[in-house]
């Protein structure tokens, strides 16, 4: 039987007086390390998921608790479990490592291997830059047939050697494999010949847009040989630093007459060069530009998925709201505007600040997809329902049907009361 089907026994009396507690006592027994692990390990196998997510959370909760929570029926338990075992590992004292990583590693293994895309991707978020990590588990992400698993940890992990890499260019578990690689930081000569002999189209828009990666100047000049017929990759290549003299004399001839200047403007090139440029561009401009010239390239954020678009972290996006607040710019305008771009953490962030709560509150909200927690984090920080349902759908992924909606006028749905529990359900969760 799973911890979600099974049917709680009574409380302790000693806790309950011997009747059953409400949820909100349950939950902030769950939530606290001084509950007695007896009494935690009965709380994981509460039919309420509120009460589970408490345990999950819960720092001090028991083996027994941990591998009942393992196998919840919940997807959003099992995720907030993942998330909190994959953080407590480089954290934990060595006394406490010696008692507790068997417990936490075998949890961990258990939970990178499950069904739900969700649970293995929220491992991988924690675990994507951590050097501490255990290598097999970083291995197994990486091979992840899913993007969201693999593609993090793929492009940030510090524990992936150059041959694990070639390893995954050779036998790419999904389509993004390759530009991860080729997006990583300082990626070195034989990584970029193998993306470059062997990938294409987006790969090489993201090895080129790389600056951090060394490129040999023979596979760079045998990329611009190959680029003629490529125009997504002509802007790349042009501002590509290094770039050789015969490289540039080669893409001046077919790149675009913006590229052209502004290669022309580049103070890196010998001087000769330079000339030579501003002379083809000088032409081209007396002929008169062609009515339609192939479009400019796109940016690395439009080519890859947009996961892979470079966003601040939290900690940058929860100082750059304050620092909103601090202009009185932190309104719903801003906040629709960080919505409609798709910026997740910028609209957790201005949320939290807003509300005047922790970022984790409005991510546990997000996680547990709990319509209520941000239609109430929404009133809490002065905001009107306009903008609860699209922070509904971009933080939680809710999908319309589920949206919470306001009343007549734009109501607030829920009583006063209920939003203020709501809030100190999400609080309480993480003491």
């Amino acid at each position: 039987m799973t911890a979600a089907a099974a049917h709680p026994s009574p409380l302790p009396a000693a806790v309950s007086g011997g009747m059953r507690a409400d949820e909100a006592t349950r939950v902030r027994l769950g939530a606290s390390t001084d509950t007695a692990p007896d009494v935690l390990q009965v709380l994981a196998t509460d039919p309420a998921v509120t009460v589970r997510a408490a345990v999950a959370l819960n720092a001090a909760a028991p083996e027994g608790a941990v591998r009942l929570l393992v196998h919840d029926d919940d997807e959003r338990v099992r995720t907030l479990l993942a998330r909190k075992l994959a953080t407590l590992l480089p954290t934990l004292h060595r006394s406490e490592r010696d008692r507790l990583q068997a417990v936490a590693l075998q949890a961990l293994r258990e939970l990178v291997e499950d069904e739900a895309v969700r649970v293995r991707a929220a491992i991988a978020e924690v675990v994507k830059e951590m050097p501490q990590a255990p290598r097999d588990l970083i291995l197994r992400l990486a091979h992840d047939s899913e993007v969201p698993v693999s593609e993090p940890v793929t492009r940030l992990s510090p524990l992936l050697t150059t041959e694990d890499l070639l390893e995954l260019l050779a036998a790419a578990p999904n389509t993004a494999t390759a530009c991860a690689v080729a997006a990583r930081n300082g990626l070195n000569e034989t990584l970029s010949d193998a993306i470059a002999a062997s990938s294409e189209g987006p790969a090489i828009v993201a090895l080129l847009s790389n600056h951090s990666a060394a490129i040999r100047e023979a596979t760079l000049d045998a990329l611009v040989a190959r680029a003629a017929m490529r125009a997504d990759w002509h802007a790349s290549l042009a501002r590509r630093p290094r770039l050789s003299a015969e490289a540039a004399c080669a893409l001046s001839g077919y790149v675009t007459t913006h590229l052209l200047d502004e290669m022309a403007s580049r103070a890196d090139l010998p001087p000769d060069l330079t000339a030579e440029l501003k002379r083809r561009l000088d032409r081209r401009l007396q002929r008169g530009t062609p009515a339609s010239e192939p479009p400019a390239l796109p940016t690395r954020e439009a080519i890859l998925p947009a996961r892979n678009t470079p966003t601040p972290n939290l900690d940058e996006a929860m100082e750059a709201a304050r620092s909103l607040e601090a202009r009185d710019g932190l309104d719903e305008t801003a906040l629709l505007g960080a919505v409609q771009r798709g910026e997740a953490r910028m609209a957790t962030a201005m949320l939290a600040v807003a509300a005047d709560v922790p970022a984790s509150v409005v991510d546990r909200a997000a996680t547990l997809r709990s319509a209520k927690g941000l239609v109430s984090l929404v009133w809490r920080a002065g905001f009107s329902m306009q903008v609860a349902g699209p922070l509904q759908t971009l933080l939680a992924r809710m999908p319309p049907t589920a949206v919470m909606r306001g009343g007549t006028g734009g109501t607030f749905p829920l009583a006063v009361e209920e939003m203020r529990w709501q809030i100190d359900f999400l609080m309480h969760m993480g003491h």
